[in-house]
């Protein structure tokens, strides 16, 4: 398996230059999983299947859908490529690299850990930030636009909250200069985590079913549900901080009465 990974390595960096992998190939990447993923999850919602599923009960019109596709477009082209465009200098400043030989998995498993840790930190504060009464009105209402969220409507926000929050995401890979399968690896796994907890549904294979302290879809869904001023559950993947700070108190108490609740209906049946 290493040897297919190689190759297939060497043949990229032998047709396609640093900048041409690094800016354009990480796009196609993430335009490519992004949607991927992301675009299942209306096709669910509109022909009703898996809804017993579904967190909540309302569903988004296909007007409403389609406007934020139309968006993330805007947005992905305009302000995501030319990101990546102009962060590739400051990248290898600081040591990214696409040469082989590649790094090993206990290198690359290290990095990926370290860039949860630090993304969850930083992307925690910096969305508490934009629950502020101005910064919210202004910046972060327009994310706030999908009470009932799908798949798409992570990457949907304002583009200075896209600048503000994609910092939490690429602050990792800028101290550490990893080399660009790991900045692959680092932004797929991003990327299909961020979709899942947009998605609006919670299956029974849902990841949070099985990882502790990770957040999900059922984590995030109340977020989106309720005023900006009385939200929480601010984490981005593991929700240790909104445990620490007491700023998912609400939630627990929720699911404390909901699985009281569904105690009863069993002693009942």
């Amino acid at each position: 398996m290493a040897s297919i990974i190689e190759s297939g390595w060497r043949y990229l960096i032998t047709n396609f230059s640093d900048f041409q992998l690094a800016c354009l190939g990480s796009f196609f990447i993430h335009e490519s999983v992004f949607f991927l993923s992301g675009l299942p999850f209306i096709y669910l919602e509109r022909a009703g299947w898996l809804g017993k599923y579904k967190i909540q009960t309302k569903n988004n019109s296909p007007a409403a859908q389609e406007k934020c596709i139309t968006r993330l477009m805007l947005y992905h082209f305009g302000v995501n490529l030319p990101v990546m465009i102009f962060s590739y200098p400051v990248f290898k400043f600081m040591g990214m690299q696409s040469s082989l030989p590649l790094p090993s998995w206990k290198v690359i498993l290290t990095q990926i850990i370290f860039y949860f840790i630090l993304e969850d930190f930083v992307f925690y504060w910096g969305h508490r930030i934009l629950h502020t009464k101005w910064l919210y009105k202004h910046v972060h209402s327009v994310h706030h636009e999908y009470a009932t969220p799908f798949g798409l409507t992570s990457e949907y926000a304002h583009p200075a909250e896209i600048l503000f929050l994609g910092f939490a995401t690429i602050v990792g890979p800028a101290i550490t200069g990893p080399h660009l399968i790991t900045l692959w690896l680092w932004m797929v796994l991003r990327v299909l985590e961020t979709v899942e907890a947009h998605c609006g549904y919670h299956f029974p294979w849902s990841l949070s079913n099985f990882i502790p302290l990770y957040g999900g879809a059922d984590f995030h869904d109340y977020h989106h549900r309720l005023l900006y001023t009385k939200s929480g559950n601010y984490s981005s993947t593991f929700v240790y901080m909104d445990w620490i700070f007491g700023t998912d108190t609400g939630y627990r108490k929720l699911k404390a009465l909901k699985s009281i609740g569904d105690e009863d209906n069993k002693k009942q049946t």
